[in-house]
């Protein structure tokens, strides 16, 4: 028998078809040599079954389909070939037998045929086969499998699924919207929940969201349909009726209109995609609000103040904080803020206020600000988050107090604290000194025997020393006085040259000890001035003794009184060439228990009290007193300054006074 070329016709020719149901091929019926020839020319999938037994004939196609039940399933009866299908064709076959042709689309069966059992998919068609007489002797099928186009249109559905099912789930709004009319073709639940779940699909934006109208959207979808230019908005308000019968509700939402192109690159449709931001735009109204009533509030308060960031970058500053820096936004805006800081603190000031900021906790900072003019002043700052409902830090506010002039007050407290400690240290020295002498003198008056010029002399310590202790307690107790306000002044016309006068005679024998020479100068020796002659020789004696105290043997002290320019005022100033004055002293000369030389043993004496006396004593009198040291380097100068009460009428005895500064060196002139 003449066969066709491939596989199978070689195969044919090998088989021994005595054992099988056919026989040998040559006495096979015309129409199946017929059938046959036909399916081996052919490259489509083909088998016939013929005969009784339903011998299996197939071309090389078709024995791809059978994996491994080829070769050997060459003539052999159908049923053994797919025994494991043989329930769902045995039907179909039986049909093709009575004479029915069928057909079959991806009809699914489970076969063995790889070794293994798999579920794979065919599409085929069953034909009768008829011998020469028109007897139906079998089957002929041409058939494909399909399963890769099913598993890859199931992946395919699947996927659709899934993105329909994300499509619906999705939490922002999305839309489909098809032809120049904008009918909504898809509508996720998210855009159904914000128009208020009513009918979309299959519906014109116009006729679905008729209170749309006249909000510029329907215009918006015209443009990007005709353009194809996406539109991309922010916070667009938008009005809805939500409910049937509700009220338009204002709502806003982010979103994008986003044209959608066919295979010939033309607009079909736009996808609009966004999100409802209502709740978000209202929350940042309120919190703008809120951080403009902040911010007005801010521009109330003395302080400095300031705000930033969650992250610490500082946006805004109060016009405080402007007025007092001199500074403008852009320069101190962010990090900038460094510039106010003093140079050689400004960075580890910024990271330790980065490292305080990532703490998420207040804070308190406490350092120097640049003024405008330049000056540096303490300021303490208290910094604490604004947070919001969920405990997030949405910003931080910041204030600075200046603190610069507590701080010093806190400094003077302090050295005025030391200074009264050291002056309790003095004062116990001075009062302890004198007991030594009066115990002895005591013991002696004990002893039997003593001559009456041993008992006064005796006497004599006691009475000095007791004289010392009664000078030390009366000081205390003038200082008390005068301090609290509690001294009444013997008001009346006084003279400076009577007053300088009895000052000089107090101190003449402490200048004469020295051998210091005294030397008094008036440019108006008649100068008068309303006030108590005591208290104000009590002035210039301390003044005076305190120069004395302070120069060395042989030096100079000089007073000088002069009227100022429009005769208002006289000043007296009381110049020496001692050792001047500490230059940290200075500020505080004048207060309480300052002294120039603070060890116990104190060669030059006092208690610290003297100039603190000079100035409550010259401010009741109206006037003012300074201190400063020469310009030469040496000594130091005291310069008081009393109003005038003017010229007095009898000005003999001042005359004299004035003329005794050569005449009478025992009093104005002394060495």
């Amino acid at each position: 028998m003449q066969l066709g070329t491939g596989d199978i016709a070689e195969l044919v020719s090998r088989t021994d078809w005595e054992a099988l149901p056919l026989g040998a091929p040559e006495a096979w019926p015309h129409a199946l040599r017929t059938i046959f020839n036909l399916m081996l020319n052919s490259k489509f999938p083909m088998f016939v079954a013929w005969g009784p037994q339903l011998a299996f004939l197939y071309n090389d196609a078709y024995s791809e389909i059978l994996g491994q039940k080829h070769p050997k399933a060459l003539g052999r009866p159908f049923a053994d070939i797919w025994s494991e299908i043989w329930d769902d064709i045995l039907p179909i076959i039986n049909k093709a037998l009575a004479g029915e042709a069928s057909f079959f689309e991806n009809l699914p069966l489970t076969m063995l045929r790889k070794g293994f059992t798999e579920q794979t998919w065919f599409t085929f068609s069953y034909s009768p086969v008829f011998d020469e007489s028109g007897a139906i002797c079998g089957v002929y099928c041409t058939c494909t499998e399909t399963t890769r186009q099913v598993l890859a249109e199931r992946e395919r559905r699947d996927e659709i699924d899934r993105l329909r099912d994300f499509f619906q789930q999705a939490p922002g709004i999305m839309a489909i919207l098809r032809h120049p009319s904008h009918t909504f073709e898809l509508a996720n639940q998210a855009y159904y929940q914000l128009v208020g779940n009513r009918e979309l699909v299959g519906r014109t934006v116009r006729e679905a969201l008729p209170e749309v109208e006249g909000q510029g959207l329907f215009e918006l979808l015209d443009q990007v349909y005709r353009s194809g230019t996406p539109y991309v908005g922010r916070a667009v308000p938008i009005k809805l009726r939500r409910s049937e019968d509700g009220d338009l509700e204002q709502r806003f939402a982010d979103f994008v209109y986003q044209p959608i192109r066919d295979s010939a690159g033309q607009v079909s449709g736009i996808f609009v995609e966004g999100s409802d931001v209502t709740e978000a735009v209202l929350v940042n109204r309120a919190l703008q609000e809120s951080e403009e009533r902040l911010r007005q509030l801010a521009n109330t308060i003395p302080q400095l103040a300031w705000m930033a960031r969650p992250d610490g970058y500082i946006h805004w500053f109060n016009d405080r904080f402007f007025d007092y820096t001199g500074k403008t936004l852009e320069e101190v805006e962010g990090w900038g803020w460094h510039v106010v800081h003093p140079p050689e603190t400004a960075q580890a000031g910024i990271e330790r206020y980065k490292t305080l900021i990532a703490t998420g906790e207040p804070f308190e900072m406490k350092g120097a600000l640049r003024s405008a003019s330049g000056e540096f002043r303490t300021f303490f700052t208290k910094t604490a988050p604004l947070l919001d409902a969920a405990g997030n830090t949405v910003q931080w506010f910041g204030t600075s107090t200046d603190i610069h002039e507590f701080e010093q007050a806190q400094e003077e407290l302090r050295a005025t604290s030391r200074r009264k400690d050291e002056f309790l240290a003095m004062l116990a020295h001075e009062l302890r000194n004198p007991l030594a002498p009066i115990s002895t003198a005591a013991e002696l008056l004990k002893l039997p025997g003593l001559k009456d010029g041993q008992i006064k002399a005796t006497s004599a310590i006691i009475t000095r020393q007791v004289s010392h202790m009664k000078q030390l307690v009366d000081d205390l107790l003038d200082v008390s006085r005068v301090t609290r306000g509690l001294v009444n002044l013997q008001r009346k016309p006084v003279s400076l040259t009577d007053v300088i006068r009895d000052a000089v005679e107090q101190i003449n024998p402490l200048i004469v000890g020295k051998r210091q020479s005294l030397s008094v100068r008036y440019s108006d020796a008649t100068a008068q001035v309303l006030g108590d002659h005591t208290r104000l020789v009590q002035v210039f004696s301390n003044i005076l003794s305190n120069a004395s105290r302070y120069t060395a043997e042989q030096g100079e002290i000089l007073i000088q009184v002069q009227i100022d320019g429009g005769g208002e005022h006289v000043q007296v100033r009381i110049i020496d060439s001692g050792i001047g004055l500490e230059p940290q002293l200075l500020p505080h000369i004048f207060e309480l228990f300052t002294q120039a030389e603070r060890s116990p043993d104190r060669s030059q004496g006092g208690l610290g009290l003297g100039l603190a006396l000079v100035k409550s004593l010259v401010e009741l009198h109206n006037g003012k007193v300074a201190a400063r040291n020469n310009d030469s380097g040496q000594g130091s100068e005291f310069a008081v300054t009393l109003p005038v009460l003017g010229a007095a009428p009898d000005t003999s005895g001042l005359a004299n006074a004035a003329a005794s500064t050569t005449d009478e060196p025992s009093s104005h002139r002394q060495r």
